[in-house]
């Protein structure tokens, strides 16, 4: 989806912002990644195609200089990652299903 270039920190970025939702289901359970461009980036790149499979760690996208990924679980996940650490794409396990 167009949209405007607030920093990525911005509440209003969520809303307003570029951006690419992308929705995935497994055995265990559904999750959905809002890609969320910020007022560098402005640009986001996805590799998927509906329909495509990918593999845990696998890296599906990226956002050209950086800005904000959310990332939409259900509860019954565990979640691995706290507010302020760093995560590294295709390394970092955010969450976990049972």
């Amino acid at each position: 989806m167009e949209g405007e270039y607030f920093a990525a920190f911005e509440e209003k970025a969520s809303e307003k912002n570029e951006q690419m939702i992308i929705g995935m289901e497994g055995a265990k359970g559904k999750v959905l990644f809002k890609q969320i461009a910020g007022f560098v980036a402005r640009r986001i790149v996805c590799t998927l195609k509906e329909g495509d499979e990918v593999k845990a760690g696998e890296r599906f996208g990226m956002i050209k200089f950086g800005s904000r990924v959310d990332v939409f679980a259900p509860t019954s996940a565990v979640v691995r990652v706290s507010v302020g650490d760093v995560a590294v794409a295709g390394e970092t396990v955010l969450g976990e299903f049972h």
